[in-house]
């Protein structure tokens, strides 16, 4: 295989399409390389660079199973349980805290 094709920022032909362009039609790239690359200028660094893949050889998504979904509530429900009071914060609870934010800033909540 020889060297990708390179094309400018916004000017790539059609037919091609980045992972999350494919993803917002149903596709997925299914084991196909790379068929290009698109390139962003950037003053003082190297260029932004964005991988391209065929639209035609894209496949469709595979749907979630029942087991998929399940898992997937299992690990959303862990992110949102506090591991110092053990409830459910109500959202994803932040990595740079560790627990949620009643539990990290005992203080602030009782004002």
């Amino acid at each position: 295989m020889g060297a990708l094709p390179v094309f400018r920022w916004r000017l790539a032909p059609d037919g091609y399409a980045t992972r999350r362009q494919l993803r917002a039609r149903g596709l997925r790239p299914g084991g196909q390389d790379v068929a290009a690359q698109l390139e962003r200028p950037r003053r003082r660094r190297g260029p932004l660079v964005a991988y391209l893949y065929r639209v035609d050889d894209a496949k469709p998504v595979r749907p979630m199973t029942p087991a998929k979904w399940v898992a997937l509530a299992k690990a959303n429900t862990a992110r949102r349980t506090c591991p110092e009071c053990g409830r459910d914060a109500g959202y994803v609870i932040p990595t740079s805290l560790g627990m949620c934010v009643t539990c990290a800033y005992p203080d602030e909540s009782a004002a």
